[in-house]
């Protein structure tokens, strides 16, 4: 549960420009800090600096700076300085009148004040890209009742086994993968069963997580019977391409594996996830990173007003780190445009269910 609702703390709340910092900001912030600040694009990701106005009312006695990628629920701090406690009340004060569902805080400096605003510390991450950069520990504060248990965070070592690092992070979560066995050799093995060279297409991937683990429920959702992803391809390399997607097929049909083709829809992932199953989800990253590429993303909680998901890939050069991809809170209305992937129009994901007896 968190603690309880903050006494509101009056704040302004402005763009935050590296270029021509704010000569209150610059007096407050220490050098290195701003530096780390500066260091990344983070134009995407709407930077903001919070600021707590000090007693004379020339000077600022906290700030804060805060991003977020777009089309979610969730304000990050980058870091708090000044009276930290100060800003970090500023911030989530703003978060609540946002109606965000969360509020995260990039541990740069480990603050002994964090336990006591609230805020709970993140797994570290069992895995990530080597060209990805991010802080050595992160924490979290919920806005809401109730509880988001917490998978392992996993970032995907390749660019292309988003799909099977998904499952690999939903069967850990649900105790069916012990963490020590997951690694690289287990997102690549996996990635080998589920592939259609690079990406990993619905059928497939359900087709292998039900090999990897027969005791887990299986259904894939898609709604078409064409091969898919496949557009980006000339004529030649679609045609192999769609004849493994019908040979996937084909082995769902042999071991059991369900294909679903009505619509996806966020109340079928919600009743999933009611019943304590895990989705992965196929989506575009046009609307949270700005490249209309097709991605897989775990979804494994649900929240008043939003969905939580969990994705293996960051953008570094924009800022964004690996407490930015954990426990991520995304609207239903945003995560429902995000699933619809282009040109093809299609809808695709994955549900694994709770292990049989």
């Amino acid at each position: 549960m968190p603690p309880p609702r903050d006494t509101s703390v009056k704040s302004t709340v402005i763009p935050f420009d590296p270029a021509a910092p704010n000569a209150r900001l610059r007096r407050l912030v220490h050098h290195d800090v701003l530096e780390r600040w500066r260091a990344a694009d983070r134009s995407a990701h709407a930077p903001r600096i919070v600021a707590v106005p000090g007693g004379d009312g020339d000077d600022w006695a906290a700030a804060a700076l805060v991003t977020a990628r777009p089309h979610t629920a969730y304000l990050k701090i980058v870091d708090a300085v000044g009276d930290v406690p100060t800003a970090v009340e500023a911030v989530v004060s703003h978060a609540r009148d946002r109606g965000l569902a969360q509020v995260k805080w990039e541990g740069w400096t480990v603050n002994p004040e964090v336990a006591a605003l609230g805020f709970v510390p993140l797994s570290v991450p069992l895995a990530q890209d080597a060209e990805s950069s991010g802080p050595g520990a992160g924490h979290v504060r919920w806005l809401h009742d109730g509880e988001v248990t917490e998978p392992p965070y996993y970032g995907q070592t390749t660019h292309f086994t988003c799909g099977a690092v998904t499952a690999l992070v939903a069967q850990a979560h649900a105790g069916e993968l012990a963490r020590e066995s997951f690694d690289r050799r287990a997102e690549l093995t996996l990635w080998r069963d589920a592939t259609n060279f690079p990406a990993c297409e619905p059928v497939g991937l359900g087709v292998a997580v039900r090999r990897a683990w027969p005791s887990s429920p299986v259904t894939v959702l898609l709604d078409t019977e064409r091969p898919v992803l496949l557009d980006q391809y000339p004529q030649d390399e679609q045609e192999w391409r769609a004849v493994l997607q019908r040979a996937s097929r084909e082995e769902a049909g042999r071991i059991g594996v369900p294909i679903d083709s009505h619509p996806l829809s966020m109340t079928t992932v919600r009743s999933a996830l009611g019943r304590r199953e895990h989705v992965l989800l196929l989506v575009s990253l046009a609307d949270m990173q700005g490249f209309d590429v097709p991605h897989w993303v775990l979804c494994h909680g649900a929240v008043p007003g939003a969905l939580v998901i969990e994705d293996p890939w960051t953008h570094t050069a924009a800022g964004d780190t690996w407490v930015d991809a954990h426990l991520l809170p995304v609207p239903d209305l945003s995560l429902d445009a995000m699933s619809t992937i282009s040109p093809d129009r299609i809808r695709g994901a994955v549900i694994i269910g709770r292990t049989e007896a």
